[in-house]
C-alpha cells in the first residue's frame, strides 16, 4: 500500500494532533520551566515489546546466523553512523532467514516506531531500495547477560533497540531516517521541514542573521558535544516564548515517527541538558530546493540533543541524543 505523500496537521509543525497524542500516548505537553515538551516517563527496558521480539529473534539464530550477525556488545559496527550502508550482508527477505524470523525483525520495527512512523518507515523502504526486505539487520550482546541491542540498516535508515543497555542515551544511539526523492513536497518528512519553516518565519531581521549559517557541517557531525560544545545559529533561548513555542512544534514533528519510550527517554535526556532553552537553531540557506525560501537543511543542537534535518538534495538526516557519545 502506498503511503500518501501529505504532512502528518496544524500546532504542531504539521503533525495531527491526533498523531502525536497517540504517538505519545497521551502524555502532557505542559512546558515546564526547563523547556521540556511534556512530562518525560520510562527509557525502554529489556521487557519493552521491541526488545523482546528481538530477544526471541537472537533465541531463534542458528550457530550459522549467529556467525552472520551477532557480535560482542561493544563491537565497532554498533558505533558506525552512515545514511546508506550494510551493518551484515544477508538481507532480511534473503534465504539466510526463516519467514518466522522475518516476522519477528518486521515486529520489532513496528515495536519502535508510532504507527504513522511504521507507515512512514516502510513507505521509505519501499521507494529507497525496494522494500523491507532488501535491508539488514546485527543484534550486539546477548538477551539477559549485560548489554544488547539491535540495528536494522540499509539506504536511509538506521533504527536501534537496545533496552537501555545504555543509560541516557535515547534510540540506543545515533539513528538516520531519510527519503530519496528531490522534490520537498513529495517527501516523507517535509511536514518537519514545515514546522522548522515557521520558526524562521517567525524570526526578526536581527534573529534571522544570527539564526542563518553559510557553509553546511559534515553529514555525520551529529556526535554530542556537551556542555562545553560550541552550537552553530541562534539561542533558543533568546527567543520569545511564541517562538519557542514554534521550535518545540518542530521537536515534537521530529520525535514523532517513533514509540512513546524512546520519546519519553529523549525529552528527559534533553532536560538534563538544560531543556530546549539550551539549544541552537541554524538553517543553511546555500541548498535551496525549488527557489522556495523554505529552507531544506537546518539543526537543533545543545548540550545533549543533535538533530541535523538535510533535505538536499534529498532527506539524509540524524537524530543524537544522550548524556554521551557511545
Amino acid at each position: 500500500m502506498t503511503y500518501e505523500h501529505i504532512p502528518a496537521c496544524s500546532g504542531c509543525g504539521d503533525l495531527s494532533r491526533r498523531d502525536f497524542v497517540r504517538t505519545l500516548g497521551g502524555s502532557a505537553l505542559a512546558v515546564g520551566a526547563t523547556g521540556l515538551l511534556g512530562t518525560a516517563q520510562a527509557a525502554p527496558t529489556a521487557k519493552s515489546d521491541a526488545e523482546t521480539v528481538a530477544g526471541q529473534l537472537y533465541a531463534s539464530l542458528t550457530a550459522a546466523q549467529k556467525k552472520a550477525i551477532a557480535f560482542p556488545f561493544n563491537h565497532p559496527l554498533r558505533k558506525k553512523i552512515h545514511p546508506n550502508w550494510a551493518i551484515t550482508k544477508p538481507t532480511i527477505g534473503s534465504d539466510f532467514y526463516t519467514a518466522a524470523q522475518r516476522v519477528l525483525i518486521d515486529k520489532v520495527v513496528k515495536g519502535l516506531t508510532s504507527e504513522d512512523g511504521y507507515d512512514r518507515a516502510m513507505q521509505q523502504m519501499e521507494d529507497d531500495k525496494g522494500g523491507f526486505s532488501e535491508y539488514h539487520v546485527a543484534l550486539f550482546g546477548k538477551p539477559g547477560k549485560g548489554g544488547f541491542e539491535f540495528e536494522l540498516t540499509g539506504r536511509h535508515l538506521t533504527l536501534r533497540a537496545d533496552g537501555n543497555s545504555v543509560g541516557g542515551v535515547a534510540f540506543g544511539g545515533p539513528i538516520v531516517y531519510g527519503h530519496g526523492v528531490s522534490d520537498p513536497k513529495k517527501q516523507l518528512y517535509y511536514y518537519q521541514t514545515q514546522a522548522a519553516d515557521k520558526v524562521f518565519k517567525a524570526l526578526d531581521a536581527k534573529q534571522v542573521k544570527a539564526a542563518t549559517v553559510g557553509k553546511n557541517p559534515e553529514e555525520t557531525a551529529v556526535l554530542l558535544q556537551g556542555k562545553k560544545g560550541k552550537f552553530p545559529g541562534i539561542s533558543v533561548g533568546e527567543l520569545s516564548k511564541d517562538q519557542q513555542k514554534l521550535v518545540r512544534s518542530t521537536i515534537k514533528a521530529v520525535l514523532s515517527p517513533y514509540r512513546k519510550e524512546d520519546i519519553d527517554e529523549a525529552l528527559k535526556v534533553l532536560d538534563a541538558g538544560g531543556g530546549t532553552a539550551k539549544l541552537n537553531m541554524a538553517f543553511y540557506p546555500a541548498e535551496d530546493l525549488g527557489n522556495d525560501k523554505i529552507w531544506d537543511v537546518w539543526r537543533l543542537e545543545g548540550p545533549t540533543f543533535v538533530s541535523y534535518f538535510r533535505g538536499a538534495p534529498h532527506v539524509h538526516s540524524y537524530i543524537n541524543v544522550g548524556l554521551k557519545n557511545v
